[in-house]
């Protein structure tokens, strides 16, 4: 797995070994050791499954509580995934990544505990999967809204984003809570 750079040092875009011919194809999504070693010494404890329609923008979610390190990536279509650093004494506190991640390029992305998380969807639909550092925890949840102008984050938007109104409801960085 190569691993490749985004611009936060703390998150890291996963490139796997793809090994393929006329039948399909096969690759490594995971190797514990492996993650351990290059990544991040976390363990997971759950792992979830959404799918979501074109223009869909989900987040930026995070946990005050049970802060979660998230290993994400597509199965089925394309979405631009976003990582936002919300711990007020790192030196790139509200600053952001962003990566597409699709299921023709198999890419993952690493975003660690501290980080505000979110996707928006450019095909006609996309099956995200992501596996958790620690469980999900509603009353601790928040949310940063998606276009805080202080921000900044270069959206791809094909259109209005289609948002919930937990999202709707997120706040900006100035008053959103921080670690």
């Amino acid at each position: 797995m190569n691993i490749l750079p985004t611009a936060l040092p703390d998150v890291k875009l996963l490139e796997p070994k793809v090994f393929g011919d006329e039948r399909g194809f096969f690759m490594e999504t995971f190797r514990d050791e492996w993650f351990q070693t290059h990544i991040a010494r976390r363990t997971f404890v759950q792992e979830n499954h959404s799918k979501s329609g074109k223009g869909v923008l989900r987040g930026l979610h995070y946990q005050s509580e049970n802060t979660q390190g998230k290993l994400v990536r597509v199965i089925i279509g394309e979405v631009f995934d976003v990582a936002v650093d919300m711990r007020r004494h790192s030196p790139t506190f509200g600053q952001w990544a962003g990566a597409v991640l699709s299921a023709d390029n198999k890419h993952q992305l690493w975003v660690p505990e501290g980080f505000a998380h979110g996707f928006y969807v450019l095909s006609d639909e996309a099956e995200f999967v992501y596996k958790c550092t620690d469980y999900y925890n509603p009353q601790a949840e928040h949310s940063l809204i998606w276009n805080d102008p202080t921000v900044a984050i270069d959206w791809p938007l094909l259109d209005e984003p289609k948002l919930s109104a937990k999202d709707l409801a997120g706040k900006p960085l100035s008053e959103a809570f921080t670690f």
